[in-house]
């Protein structure tokens, strides 16, 4: 018989250019789960933390299998964050990744959404088994990028879905057969983008003693490329069990949320009043309406017909959602410098673009007092060029132009 093993490890890092922490993480034998949350004052936090604290009472006691319990409980994460944001001004637009892993018996069940990741390390060969929802990832899968270009590009760092922005979510979910001696590793972002050679993490934790030791010199290889991003890890083996003793017991002394931060407690009373239910796919299709069963051939046929045509309109909300809510996460994660109707320098939130009947994909974060006329060429070029940028990129741009150290020079970025 199969478990994990007493020597797993949790940990997060804030590192080193960031000013807070908005990973969170969960680690209670046989569940674990890394959130790594998006959104200014402090939103990201609370949506992380939100995300891992539906996973306090493990999965519910529902029809369907592990893997299907477990995307069930990241639909009520994304549920309950949603809501929060929804009606919370100063949580508009929060956000969260989320990627779970719970052990039953023999098979490991997965839900993923957004750019954590899971890994599989086996006789020494890692292998990644989640993949990120990304635009630099969906670009490498069209075959418009290379993986090696993907590492460079100025846009990797946004996400096309994750937990919150719109009400339902796509979640990938998969089962995999796990074997004794497997180890796994779930990791933030901000590990893989410090550390990037996946070779590298791999022998970073088979050279390790110990999961605890392996985990803290993850967090040290990243802080040492740079810690641009919060860093959290979670380790765990899977080993055989002895006879009568439990594959996967509870282990209620190693649950973890992040430092400093509202236990899970705090957090659902806190967001109890807006928790919504959302129900999977499979329980909408579940849920369609019935029409009563009647001896009349005629009516049994309208009845099939109807139902076709209901199950036809939710599968087509369930494939168009997921597209709009992507390119509408894609479109909340960028910024980009232009000017605004009175010609003043201004940042601007979202894509430079416009869909029909006005609306538009981007909105005003910062005027500066600075109008466009009085830059030189080379940088009111710059301004006019629309370059998605980050929001640090974006705002360095502007306070630089500001402070005129690129206004009145020839130089520029």
């Amino acid at each position: 018989m199969l478990g994990i093993g007493k020597d797993f490890y949790a940990g997060t890092d804030q590192g080193r250019q960031r000013r807070g922490n908005e990973d969170s993480h969960f680690a209670r034998r046989p569940l674990f789960a890394i959130a790594d949350g998006m959104g200014g004052a402090q939103a990201g936090e609370i949506a992380s933390r939100i995300a891992v604290s539906v996973f306090e009472h493990g999965l519910p006691d529902l029809p369907g299998s592990c893997e299907e319990r477990l995307a069930s409980l990241v639909q009520d994460a994304n549920a309950r964050i949603h809501e929060l944001s929804r009606t919370d001004e100063e949580r508009a637009g929060m956000g969260t990744t989320l990627t779970a892993a719970y052990l039953h018996e023999d098979e490991l069940a997965v839900a993923h959404v957004g750019d954590s990741r899971l890994y599989t390390l086996r006789n020494g060969v890692i292998e990644r088994l989640t993949r990120d929802h990304s635009l630099v990832e969906e670009l490498v899968q069209e075959g418009r990028l290379t993986p090696e270009e993907a590492e460079e590009h100025p846009q990797r760092s946004i996400i096309t879905r994750a937990l919150g922005p719109e009400p339902h979510v796509l979640v990938d979910h998969f089962t995999r057969r796990v074997q004794a001696g497997d180890i796994y590793l779930i990791c933030s972002d901000g590990l893989t983008s410090m550390v990037k050679d996946e070779q590298k993490l791999g022998e970073l934790v088979m050279g390790s003693a110990t999961l605890r030791e392996a985990g803290q010199t993850l967090i040290d290889a990243a802080n040492a490329a740079g810690g641009r991003d919060n860093i959290t890890v979670v380790l765990f083996r899977i080993v055989e069990v002895a006879h009568g003793e439990p594959a996967v017991p509870v282990d209620t002394d190693h649950t973890m949320i992040g430092s400093g931060a509202p236990t899970v407690q705090q957090v659902r009373a806190a967001s109890v009043a807006t928790a919504v239910q959302n129900p999977s796919a499979t329980e909408a299709a579940r849920r369609l309406p019935r029409l009563p069963a009647t001896g009349e051939a005629p009516k049994r046929r309208r009845g099939r017909k109807t139902r076709r045509v209901l199950r036809g309109l939710v599968v087509g909300a369930l494939v168009v959602l997921p597209i709009l809510g992507g390119a509408w996460i894609a479109s909340q994660s960028v910024y980009f410098v232009g000017t605004d109707d009175q010609g003043f320098v201004t940042l601007y939130r979202g894509m430079p673009y416009e869909l029909p009947g006005g609306a538009s994909l981007y909105s005003v974060n910062y005027t500066s007092g600075v109008p466009i006329g009085s830059l030189t060429p080379k940088v009111k070029g710059t301004v006019t060029a629309h370059k998605l940028r980050s929001r640090d990129d974006g705002s360095d741009l502007v306070k630089q132009i500001e402070q005129a150290k690129l206004a009145g020079q020839g130089g520029g970025p």
